[in-house]
């Protein structure tokens, strides 16, 4: 299984209501964009939030929160949530906080058409 089927219906279930919110196969797992801009996603069994480097630098002082390491570089901006952390509010809490980072990093270029 490359990502918890059950926890990634829980985040669209829990996705802010507008309509430019898409999903995205990514880094193994189910990644959610806002504006072209992943906010967030499903790998494995855990949470990937991003929430920029000061947003992920405080959010590792919380249980359960640990640095984004995908690659064995860890990624700054970056960090995963573990299932026991993401009961109750947790989770909708999480999302909201990734999507208001995504909304105020600056638009995303079009992409260029294929031939």
């Amino acid at each position: 299984m490359p990502y918890d089927e059950a926890l990634a219906e829980r985040v669209r279930e829990t996705l802010p209501p507008t309509d430019d919110v898409s999903e995205r196969k990514m880094f193994g797992g189910l990644a959610f964009l806002t504006g072209g801009h992943m906010f967030c996603g499903v790998v494995h069994d855990e949470l990937m939030i991003r929430l920029g480097p000061d947003g992920a630098t405080e959010a590792l002082q919380r249980p359960g929160v640990r640095p984004m390491d995908f690659t064995g570089r860890t990624m700054k901006s970056m960090v995963f949530v573990a299932p026991d952390a993401l009961a109750g509010p947790a989770l909708a809490d999480w999302i909201s906080q990734a999507a208001a980072y995504a909304r105020s990093l600056p638009p995303k270029p079009a992409a260029p058409r294929g031939r």
